[in-house]
């Protein structure tokens, strides 16, 4: 098995025992690794369910899955364990989260859910939407969150007036989420980490479950994932980490690139492989990569060696303006199309910010390209999903306001603003649910006998449906499911919104989808449940990974940001707007060294997602507000080329453009000069 691994490959295999932490650079190989080393495992005596494999996506946990399959030729008797840290967070609190006051059938909010409650948490306190709106409120809550900072600690960590405010609507929030019987994504990995500080047991009965546990991108890891890592590892320290810290992107969102520098101190006596041999890159593409990267002064010490030697030197366009960057990025796409064999799903454009791509959308469209912008709207945004889900949740906790009220009066049934207002009033005064209200005995009073009948007649259907679920065993919830759709009335409610028959379709389709994949779910489950599938929806609603890979086209130019460029490849690249500013972005400029290293570490995944061809371009003036204003080539092309000396951030006043010919030992071209 292990003859089509390299030396260190092999040893990060074979190594079974102890701690281990798997030093992956970009391309060389970190899945076949992984998987042969679970493949290793088990062929060594480990009973398989024995092992527990932590991941970020689902699409990398189902691929990891089939590919020890594949390896081991074979019917095991029971699988490893392969999850994303939020889908097993989410099974241990299943099992666990009455410990914490929830529900065993929680629900899992989403973002619209989230910002329903943020809404009304700043109605409360009484802060304008002008000073704060609800999208900010849920990035500073999750920010802390990120940080493990609970809401009463929340108070002493603010600094700014809007953090202030924040601090007062986040125990607001959080106590509204537990009224309603649910958590926020953040919360599975925060309520996971509480119950193993609150009760020692619950760890206890937790790690014993496993002998093995492996980690991918563990550079990606935030404080809470780290910790939860730590605690499930620490009884038999059997602990393998496979990851890349020059790789290490997501500070934004919390992870912290310092928890893969001090694994050997975390874990004495851990063995470390680096795996250094690229298979994706040409020569020419890597030489620059490790240039650009050993400017980061806090990293492990490693060389990226190309397994295909050669290849045509990256080079620099320089442009006048943003429009002419557009241009000639796309000319020289057309020319590339044109070679045989050239297609253009092999070819992306990768670009910082989300304001860049626009100039070559445009210019992409004037010249009938046909291209892919990542990162639109996802399918579990789309208004139809979110009401049948809605309907879901309430089948499995009633008590779910948020879903109750998205619905109550969808597709309308006569249950008015006053009406719902009349319940939310009775219910707070009472201590009581909007559901519990709804369906007592006595309704609250001044209601019209119209409204008291619809609100009799909701509560009937949903009690009917709610019984069906609860009693579903054996039956089809895929036909449980399209009976509540019909009864509803919603494919009427389509055509009574929509006049235009292809938008109309659409949103039917996307109903439609919903049903499919409910259906999906159950065959691939022996014990299909609702509440199982809406996990499974929850889940897969914030997997950006699979998000973006499956909007990717075969014949069409892909436009993606950095960031959703990372564990993917093109044989042709175009990282364009390479501006001080831009990369790196202005504000890590203001900040400091470490956010600089980022910015550097995202450089090098564009650029290392290249495997034949690399592009670099520049706009020699950028509007802002309407006016031209002059620019300032990014230090790392200077760094990347050789002349970091040169780099005009480090002067005083703006001089030359890095020298595209001047690189050692390559030939560049440099069509602007």
């Amino acid at each position: 098995m292990c003859a089509a691994l390299n030396p260190a490959q092999q040893k990060a295999v074979n190594t079974l025992k102890g701690p281990l932490l798997v030093l992956a650079g970009a391309g060389s190989g970190k899945t076949r690794v992984v998987t042969f080393r679970i493949a290793k495992l088990i062929r060594a005596g480990t009973a398989p369910d024995r092992i527990l494999a932590v991941t970020f996506t689902n699409k990398a946990a189902s691929e990891m899955q089939q590919r020890v399959r594949q390896l081991l030729g074979k019917k095991l008797p029971t699988r490893p364990v392969v999850a994303t840290f939020h889908a097993h967070c989410l099974q241990i609190l299943r099992r666990h989260i009455r410990r914490l006051g929830y529900p065993v059938k929680f629900a899992i909010y989403d973002r619209g859910d989230q910002e329903s409650i943020a809404r009304s948490v700043l109605r409360e306190i009484r802060v304008p939407n002008e000073k704060m709106r609800p999208a900010e409120l849920l990035g500073q809550i999750s920010r802390w969150k990120s940080q493990c900072l609970r809401a009463s600690d929340a108070g002493a960590a603010a600094e700014t007036d809007k953090q202030h405010l924040a601090a007062m609507g986040f125990g607001r929030y959080q106590q509204a989420l537990k009224n309603a019987g649910a958590v926020d994504f953040d919360d599975l990995l925060l309520c996971t980490e509480e119950l193993f500080v609150r009760f020692p047991d619950v760890l206890d009965e937790e790690a014993s479950r496993f002998d093995h546990l492996l980690v991918d991108e563990y550079q990606d890891t935030n404080a809470s994932q780290y910790r939860i890592v730590k605690a499930l590892a620490q009884p038999h320290r059997n602990l393998c980490v496979v990851g890349d810290d020059d790789q290490s992107i997501y500070g934004w969102r919390g992870a912290e690139v310092e928890h893969i520098l001090r694994f050997a101190k975390d874990w004495p006596n851990a063995v470390v492989i680096r795996l250094e041999h690229n298979y994706r890159s040409t020569e020419a593409i890597l030489e620059h990569a490790n240039r650009l990267i050993a400017f980061n002064t806090v990293r492990h010490d490693k060389v990226l060696r190309a397994a295909r030697p050669g290849g045509e030197s990256p080079r620099i366009l320089q442009c006048k303006d943003e429009i002419t960057e557009a241009r000639q990025v796309v000319d020289d796409i057309r020319r590339q199309l044109r070679r045989p064999g050239i297609d253009g799903g092999d070819i992306a454009i990768l670009f910082r910010t989300n304001e860049q791509p626009r100039a070559f959308e445009t210019e992409m469209r004037r010249v009938k390209i046909p291209y892919v912008l990542i990162g639109g709207s996802s399918f579990f945004d789309r208004k139809e999903v979110r009401d049948i889900l809605a309907y879901l949740r309430l089948l499995i906790l009633p008590r779910d306001e948020t879903a109750l009220l998205r619905i109550i009066n969808l597709p309308p049934r006569g249950i008015g603003s006053k009406t719902v207002q009349a319940l939310m009033s009775h219910a707070v005064a009472n201590g009581t649910t909007v559901w519990e209200t709804m369906t007592g005995a006595t309704l609250p009073s001044g209601m019209t006998p119209r409204a008291v009948e619809a609100l009799r007649q909701f509560a009937r259907q949903m009690r009917k449906f709610q019984r069906k679920t609860a009693s579903s065993a054996g039956r089809s919830l895929t036909e449980l499911v399209k009976q509540l759709i019909a009864e509803i009335g919603y494919e009427a409610e389509l055509a009574r919104l929509y006049d235009d028959p292809n938008e109309r379709q659409s949103r039917w389709d996307a109903v439609q989808e919903v049903v499919n994949a409910l259906g999906a779910y159950e065959a691939k489950n022996s014990k299909p449940s609702l509440s199982g599938f809406m996990d499974e929806m929850a889940l897969a609603g914030r997997d950006m990974e699979e998000d973006k890979e499956s909007q990717l086209r075969t014949h069409a130019v892909t436009l993606m940001t950095l960031h959703c460029a990372k564990g993917l490849e093109f044989p042709q690249v175009y990282m364009v707007g390479m501006e001080e500013g831009i990369l790196p972005h202005r504000r890590s400029v203001e900040a400091d060294e470490r956010a600089i290293e980022e910015e550097r570490r995202l450089c090098y995944v564009g650029i290392t997602r290249a495997q034949d061809r690399l592009t670099f371009s520049l706009a020699r003036t950028r509007r802002k507000w309407g006016k031209p204003r002059e620019t300032m080539a990014s230090r790392f092309l200077y760094e990347l080329t050789g002349q970091a000396e040169r780099a005009p951030h480090r002067r005083p006043r703006r001089t030359r453009q890095p020298n595209a010919s001047a690189s050692p030992g390559r030939n560049r071209t440099n069509p602007r000069r």
